[in-house]
């Protein structure tokens, strides 16, 4: 299996690198809507869609299923999944085809993950020496493993999140600190969303990155 992916490329001389992972259910279209309100110059954008089909949403892709009764409030464990475990190798896969397909190193890569997205950024993202990666509305499946190269992460969640509790995007942030991560922690009154106030706060961590 494969993953495809829609790009999204407003300068071609861009050598830096954006990738979305979109949340359960969604699809790389619908994260791919949000470069048309958030020009970055130098950056190319990539949206690759999760390997499986949500089986509710007609159109719907997913990175892995939730068992039934999941609860995020009891932080029931992911991790020996057979869907998630497979989702982390093809994503691996692909970023390193990525990284040759481009010219663009994951030293000039950021990845940026909403949802079930951010957990799989915490996850495989974090373990690449990336330039920077934005988590956004995301949870941890299990205990962070930063590579030591990894650039600045930003955590982005709604207090009044009504899917990921605020609580999880806590959790995530108590666990990259205590590995020393170069964190920023940002908390807003929304819901499980990319609100343009998300949208902004994107744009400006790319901008800042020393890269």
């Amino acid at each position: 299996m494969v993953l495809s992916a829609i790009a999204k490329v407003t300068d071609e001389s861009a050598d830096k690198l954006l990738i979305g992972l979109h949340g359960w259910g969604a699809n790389a279209a619908d994260l791919a809507a949000i470069a048309d309100y958030m020009p970055l110059k130098g950056f190319k954008m990539l949206f690759p869609d999760g390997p499986f089909p949500h089986p509710q949403a007609p159109g719907g892709r997913m990175w892995y299923g939730f068992p039934i009764g999941y609860d995020f409030q009891n932080n029931n464990d992911l991790v020996q999944q057979a869907d998630l475990q497979e989702s982390r190798q093809l994503l691996r896969q692909w970023l390193t085809q990525v990284a040759d397909e481009t010219g663009i190193p994951l030293e000039r890569t950021v990845i940026a993950g909403f949802s079930q997205g951010g957990a799989m950024t915490l996850d495989i993202g974090l373990q690449l020496p990336l330039a920077g990666a934005l988590i956004l509305s995301g949870y941890l499946h299990s205990a962070p493993a930063p590579h030591a190269d990894l650039g600045p992460v930003l955590i982005v969640h709604g207090r009044q999140d009504p899917v990921v509790p605020i609580l999880r995007a806590q959790q995530s942030r108590d666990a990259l600190k205590s590995q020393a991560v170069d964190l920023t922690y940002q908390e807003y009154d929304m819901g499980h969303e990319i609100s343009p106030l998300v949208l902004r706060e994107i744009r400006l961590f790319c901008e800042q990155l020393p890269m």
